[in-house]
């Protein structure tokens, strides 16, 4: 009866114990993202010729995109680690815009290996879309497109007669949500040819570029940059993948380890959603010889102000002559 008794208090400090863990973990992982990405755009805002760059204007746009993926997923995952219910109204718009962030993300990696395909192949006559004063018009189409298909997704499925959209309380979760067969089927399909799609982008722009290196009369090192970039693009497109990768993950946790369904998830989470939308930018954005130069700055600056009056004074005594 002793044994029996101290279970459930148990099981409950366990389950205290494991949230606790797992927000430690994701908090401050998503609070060092969010600086480094508000670095980068306080060096596009502060720095014209970033602007007036179609390739820079799109990697602003995906920083943005990713920020509000993280910001949106990071809050579901605290709604549901907490156990908060709350109406299908304040609920939808959450997993509305998850979705459409993360389905943006591929588009956006798509249209930047365009852009670099027309800047080595049209150099001098590049389309008017393509330029930094019209870009605006596709990145608003790519969010057009990405939004338009989780709004579907949520009003196709069956809905519960008793569950009251303005007042009945739930938990804010895809699989509660949007829980239907035929709202799984049409996820699928939207993410497959999403992706599938933008493989095929990429690939093409690789190849294309590949192939007429040396009939270009261009810098051969601006057509080697070329090729690399839109091969990192590749690379960010299997990091987005990843998080399709959940079934099969699962299945080999549940075979060689006693996990916990909620650890299994979160463990999906943390390695195929946080990890990817947390490197993708960072890998881009270091790469960048130019912006790289621009961070160094801006911490290089961050540092000195940093440093105690008592020295900073010391140093400008010494320096008067």
């Amino acid at each position: 009866m002793h044994n029996l008794t101290e279970l459930p208090g148990n099981a409950t400090s366990h389950n205290s114990m494991s949230v606790i863990i797992k927000v430690c973990v994701v908090i401050p992982f998503f609070c060092v993202f969010l600086c480094c990405i508000a670095v980068m755009l306080h060096i596009f805002a502060s720095h014209r010729q970033f602007l007036d760059t179609s390739r820079y204007i799109l990697f602003a746009c995906m920083l943005i995109n990713d920020t509000l993926q993280l910001l949106s997923s990071v809050l579901l995952f605290l709604l549901v680690m907490g156990q908060l219910k709350f109406a299908l109204v304040y609920c939808v718009p959450l997993l509305v815009v998850s979705t459409a962030t993360f389905q943006n993300t591929p588009l956006i990696l798509a249209t930047m290996s365009l852009e670099r395909y027309v800047a080595i192949f049209y150099p001098l006559q590049r389309p008017a879309a393509w330029r930094s004063d019209r870009i605006w018009i596709i990145i608003l189409s790519l969010w057009l497109i990405s939004s338009i298909f989780p709004i579907i997704d949520h009003t196709i499925g069956e809905h519960d007669p008793t569950v009251n959209v303005l007042s009945t309380p739930v938990l804010c979760k895809p699989a509660v949500v949007n829980s239907s067969p035929t709202q799984r089927l049409f996820r699928a399909a939207v993410f497959v040819l999403f992706f599938a799609v933008v493989a095929v982008i990429i690939l093409f722009t690789y190849v294309r570029i590949l192939l007429e290196t040396r009939k270009l009369r261009q810098d051969q090192v601006s057509v080697s940059k070329a090729m690399h970039t839109v091969l990192l693009h590749g690379f960010q497109l299997l990091l987005c993948i990843l998080a399709f990768t959940s079934p099969i993950t699962e299945t080999l946790i549940v075979l060689h380890a006693k996990w916990l369904p909620e650890d299994i998830a979160f463990f999906n989470y943390f390695c195929f959603v946080l990890i990817p939308r947390f490197l993708s930018p960072l890998i881009y954005g270091f790469r960048d010889q130019t912006l790289r130069v621009y961070i160094g700055k801006t911490f290089f600056c961050c540092s000195n102000k940093a440093k105690p009056y008592g020295r900073g004074k010391v140093q400008d005594n010494l320096s008067v002559p």
